[in-house]
């Protein structure tokens, strides 16, 4: 690099640096406004944006429907991350993270909060009894896979996606570090689904939930740029086979629109309060 950067003896945060989340990144937690969130008339009420991790949730919720869970009946509103929806009252009553998704169980006699999306996952799994192996070593093979997105996601979002779509300015270490760490993990991902169908085996599970939307941009061409290219997604032949599959389920095809506000109007479904909400949608 041309130029080294020599770390402060004591970092303080400086807003004019941090690219293109810096007018909402701060390094304090906590609401910023009061603003209470609008409640609609279903059992679950979800607060979300449809970036991947927002995804997870609504494709699980659809999923649930489609499998005749009408228990499941939710409204989905949208929180803009961009303008700081995240930190209203409301919001940070329901996550103290200020992380999109959040989701609230209104079915029992007091309110249920769930938050993170790995967690709103296995909390919809055993409540409902789907997605989610019974038998011990698989839902411990499940819970394995689950896991390893999770932890995987800051790796290629705030790592990878960052410095390579998002920072002011591209440096070459944080970029060779980040996608060589992206790559490695589709090369787990590719290994594994050249032995099985699904991540945690033969069964479509909430493991599978989690890592789709997270992997099939990066197949499809439709996050970081052009990052497809950079990253020879078309090596991994497996995943590619895995997304395709995935991509056809109409649960997941409706997952993937709800409260997202951007790209073609015919995909994009910022609120959802019923089925009839994707009438005239291109899924």
């Amino acid at each position: 690099m041309a130029d080294t950067y020599t770390p402060p003896r004591v970092w303080t945060h400086d807003a004019e640096n941090g690219g293109k989340f810096a007018a909402v990144n701060r390094p304090t937690a906590g609401a910023r406004e009061e603003r209470d969130l609008p409640v609609g008339t279903h059992p679950l009420q979800l607060y979300s944006l449809a970036t991947p991790n927002g995804v997870k949730a609504t494709i699980m919720l659809e999923e649930l429907l489609e499998a005749g869970h009408e228990d499941a009946q939710y409204d989905a509103w949208l929180i803009n991350i961009s303008k700081g929806d995240q930190f209203t009252s409301g919001f940070v009553a329901v996550n103290p993270n200020s992380k999109i998704p959040a989701l609230l169980d209104r079915r029992g006699a007091e309110p249920v909060r769930v938050f993170e999306s790995g967690a709103i996952l296995l909390y919809l799994a055993e409540q409902f009894g789907a997605f989610l192996p019974s038998d011990e070593a698989k839902r411990a093979e499940m819970l394995g896979w689950l896991f390893w997105q999770v932890g995987s996601a800051p790796f290629i979002g705030g790592g990878f996606g960052h410095f390579y779509a998002y920072a002011p300015e591209k440096y070459e270490y944080p970029i060779n570090r980040y996608a060589m760490e992206t790559k490695r993990l589709f090369d787990v991902a590719d290994q594994r689904l050249a032995q099985t169908r699904y991540l945690a085996g033969d069964e479509y599970t909430i493991a599978d939930m989690a890592a789709f939307p997270w992997i099939a941009p990066f197949v499809e061409g439709t996050i970081y740029n052009d990052a497809r290219t950079f990253l020879s997604i078309d090596e991994y032949e497996h995943v590619g086979r895995w997304v395709g599959e995935l991509a056809q389920r109409p649960a997941v095809q409706r997952g993937r629109i709800v409260n997202k506000n951007w790209g073609d109007e015919d995909q994009q479904l910022p609120e959802r309060h019923s089925a009839d909400d994707f009438a005239g949608k291109r899924l």
